[in-house]
Order: structure tokens, then C-alpha cells, then sequence
């Protein structure tokens, strides 16, 4: 690991170094430093040379100090209500987890399995049900496999299939994150402020739901024909009945945090009529549970629960492409790598932003770090059409978002690989991770283009 780390750095240091010394016909030289500090980050990332918040801190400390561009808009993310909304969806992960209220709905669906199908397909259902409770996707697919270890071991189930189940757990946290705007409250919302347009909780769900949704159906199919059950699966119901009743009746703290939750999603749900950007509205939400009477849920410890290194990842970014537009950064990698004229047939720019951002995301790994360097490349490619931006944007988070071969390619799938966690190993990742290049083809060439053309999106 020592040696993996030392070459990254070595090989981030030199990249930069070649970037900034070579002479970029068309890219001036703040654009050369944008460069510079871009590939570097990317590869510190990418070699986990330093923790993820470190290397975001050093990209926003060099940016200021080499005066690549103001403070302002190098630290202009930290002041949007994203920041708000991730502190305000950790709040809330953190207020369902002191509970026994997840618990609760997860040991009440078990009730309807009755075989491995069915336990796939739940584990799918409680995944999108909890999505809305749970603004995070860690602590979601934590909770369900908390729960399925439970199941594991009360039906006995073989080290094979238990790994299967593990991984359906993590996995179907991909493609379902993507259904609601807060289902995954980091990158959705991010990918919104990409496009800069004003998309709101209903928006998103009305451009982004249905695809998602099929798309989280497709891949449940495609688990199923591949991870096939390899013992016979007996329930133990009576085992899971009495987990279930062992939680007792409501406590007052589980109801509070119940009536909390229903207005927050009430409140999401309807921001287009109120007009409150659901960050501040999410985080006012959190602040008023740990008041007394009316809250008496949060406390002063679950302010840990809060990565600071997480929002300066995500400031990190977020300036990738703002600092890369302002310097001509992201045009230039465009007229570089993508190809000369923009296609008019839209699948085929469809296909051709599915294309590039997947070998970019198989590149780089990192959500984040892909979003920030393939996505403003993309809008700079399609400045010159009448598209809407957004198209672009969604387009190329949905396989940033919903794709991955290797683990590291997704934290939805790499938080749970191992015996302590999810059970399962980069095998069963790259099983499922291949066909899935499919699925993903399938998504956006066809099934989101067809959509935002009959929505009005796409002209």
C-alpha cells in the first residue's frame, strides 16, 4: 500500500509538472496550472496517496495561493446550500440510526419473504423505501445489513449465498439513489448545480424517477439471472417475529423522529410550491429535532457525524469545474479528446457522452473526481447546440452514478466489500459490473432519451 502510494505520488507530481511545462497551443497559462492541479488531484485521488480530504484541501490551498483563480469561486460550493443539505442528510441518517425505527420497517417486510427470489427482491423494495427516510445511501445499506446478518444467521445460509445477498444489499443502492433527489443528497444535488438550472425534489423526480426506476428493475433481473441460490433458503419467520417484537412498542423518540421525517418529505416533496431550497429546508429540519419538546432527538455527538473531509472532497470537486470553465480548462479537454463536430442525431450524443464518461469514470474511479472533470468537458463539447444543458449533465451522471466494474469505482459498492461488512469481494463486483455496461447503454441512449423527449427536455 506504502509503495502504491509512493508511486502516486511520484506520478502526480510529474504529470503536473509535464502538464503546466508543456506548450498547450490554445490553453493559457492559468489554464495550464488549472490542468496541472487537476491531473495531480485526480491521481492523488485515484492512488489514495493521502486521505480524500487532504488531497481536496491541498487542490483549494494551491488553487489560491498559484492564484489560478479567486477564493471566491474556488470556495464558491461551501457557500451553496449543498453543504447545508449533506450536514442536514448526515443529521437525519444519524437521528434513524439512534433509533429502532429502520429496524422496524426492515423486519416488517421480511414477513413476505418466503425464498431467495423473494428475499432479492425485497432487499430491492426496502432499499427504495428507506431511501426516503435515510437521505444517504452508506448508512441505508448498513442498516439492511445489519438486519440480513440476522436472516443469515437464524436460516443458516451458506457462505456462498450469504455473499450473494451481502451484494445485493450494497448494489441495489446504486441505481435507487439515483430515483429521488435526496436519495443519494451528495451527487444528485451536485449534479443539479452542473447544469445550473433550478430542478427542485419533484423535478428531479419527474425527469430522473422513471429511468432510474427501470433501471434499478433491470438490474435486479440481471443479480437474479446471475447470482443463482446455491442451497435451499428456509426463512426462520419465527426467529425474525421475535427480533421484531423484541423492539417493543414505539418509544416517544421513535415517533418524534417518525413526524420529523414525514415533514421532511412532505416538505421536499412540495418545494415547488414553497420555493425553500431543500438544503436550508433539510437543515432547519435537523436543528429543530434536537430541541427540547419538540425534538429531543439530536444531540451534541451527533455533530461527529458530520465529515468535514467529505464536504472539502466535495468543494474539491465542485472547483475542478468551476476553476477549469473560468480558465478554459474544461473547453480545451473538450476539443481534445471528444470528437470535432457535436452529433446531431441525439442517441447518437447519447451515445457518445455515455461513451466518454465511462471510460473516464474506468479511468479515474471517483464519482466526485469523474464528475468534475467529465461532466464541465461535456458542456463545453455541447456549448455550440441548442440542447438543454441539463441533458448533458444527467446524462453522464447517470453512468458516473450507476455504473462500476471494481469496487473503487462506486462507494455505494466499495463501503461493503469485505467479511466485517457486506461479505462480499471485488469477484461478485465484477460479475454483476460487466453485463451492467449493458444496462447502462440501455438507460441513457434510449431509455432517458425517449423520456425527455416525450417530457419536452429534448426537443
Amino acid at each position: 500500500m506504502d509503495r502504491a502510494k509512493l508511486r502516486g505520488l511520484i506520478l502526480g507530481v510529474i504529470l503536473a509538472l509535464v502538464c503546466f511545462a508543456l506548450p498547450l497551443d490554445g490553453l493559457t497559462v492559468q489554464g495550464r496550472k488549472a490542468l496541472a492541479l487537476t491531473v495531480m488531484t485526480v491521481v492523488f485521488w485515484a492512488f489514495q496517496v493521502s486521505h480524500s480530504g487532504y488531497v481536496a484541501g491541498l487542490y483549494l490551498v494551491l488553487l489560491i495561493i498559484l492564484k489560478v483563480a479567486k477564493p471566491t469561486v474556488v470556495l464558491a460550493p461551501l457557500a451553496t446550500s449543498s453543504t447545508f443539505l449533506i450536514m442536514g442528510a448526515y443529521l437525519l441518517a444519524a437521528s434513524v440510526r439512534s433509533s429502532a425505527l429502520g429496524e422496524r420497517i426492515a423486519y416488517f417486510m421480511l414477513r413476505f419473504v418466503s425464498s431467495y427470489r423473494s428475499l432479492i427482491i425485497v432487499i430491492y423494495l426496502l432499499t427504495f423505501v428507506l431511501s426516503l427516510i435515510i437521505p444517504h445511501a452508506w448508512p441505508r445499506a448498513l442498516l439492511i445489513m445489519s438486519v440480513m446478518l440476522v436472516v443469515i444467521d437464524t436460516a443458516q445460509i451458506g457462505v456462498q449465498d450469504a455473499r450473494q445477498i451481502g451484494f445485493a444489499v450494497f448494489a441495489s443502492s446504486v441505481p435507487i439513489s439515483l430515483i429521488f433527489l435526496t436519495g443519494a443528497s451528495i451527487t444528485n444535488p451536485l449534479a443539479v448545480q452542473y447544469a445550473q438550472v433550478d430542478l427542485g425534489w419533484i423535478g428531479w423526480l419527474k425527469v430522473m424517477g422513471i429511468p432510474s426506476m427501470v433501471a434499478s428493475v433491470l438490474t435486479c433481473i440481471l443479480f437474479l439471472l446471475l447470482f443463482k441460490q446455491h442451497e435451499k433458503l428456509s426463512i426462520n419467520k419465527q426467529a425474525i417475529q421475535e427480533k421484531y417484537e423484541q423492539l417493543g412498542p414505539l418509544s416517544g423518540k421513535e415517533k418524534r423522529i417518525f413526524i420529523w421525517l414525514v415533514i421532511a418529505i412532505l416538505s421536499w416533496a412540495t418545494d415547488s410550491l414553497h420555493k425553500i431550497d431543500i438544503g436550508w429546508i433539510t437543515f432547519l429540519i435537523t436543528v429543530l429535532m434536537s430541541f427540547p419538546v419538540i425534538g429531543k432527538v439530536l444531540e451534541a455527538r451527533h455533530w461527529k457525524e458530520i465529515p468535514l473531509h467529505m464536504i472539502l472532497f466535495i468543494t474539491a470537486a465542485t472547483a475542478i469545474g468551476k476553476v477549469g470553465a473560468e480558465t478554459g480548462m474544461n473547453a480545451y479537454i473538450a476539443h481534445l479528446v471528444l470528437p470535432t463536430h457535436v452529433p446531431t442525431n441525439i442517441f447518437a450524443l447519447a451515445a457518445v457522452v455515455t461513451t466518454f464518461t465511462m471510460i473516464v469514470h474506468l479511468l479515474l474511479g471517483s464519482v466526485l473526481s469523474v464528475m468534475g472533470v467529465a461532466i464541465p468537458a461535456l458542456l463545453a463539447f455541447a456549448a455550440s447546440t441548442s440542447i438543454n444543458p441539463l441533458v448533458i449533465v444527467l446524462w453522464a451522471y447517470t453512468v458516473i452514478g450507476s455504473h462500476y466494474i471494481l469496487p473503487f469505482h462506486h462507494m455505494n459498492v466499495l463501503v461493503g466489500v469485505g467479511e466485517g461488512n457486506g461479505l462480499y469481494s471485488q469477484k461478485e463486483t465484477i460479475r454483476l459490473g460487466i453485463p451492467l455496461i449493458a444496462v447502462v447503454y440501455f438507460i441513457t441512449v434510449v431509455v432517458q432519451t425517449l423520456w425527455w423527449k416525450a417530457l419536452g427536455l429534448i426537443a
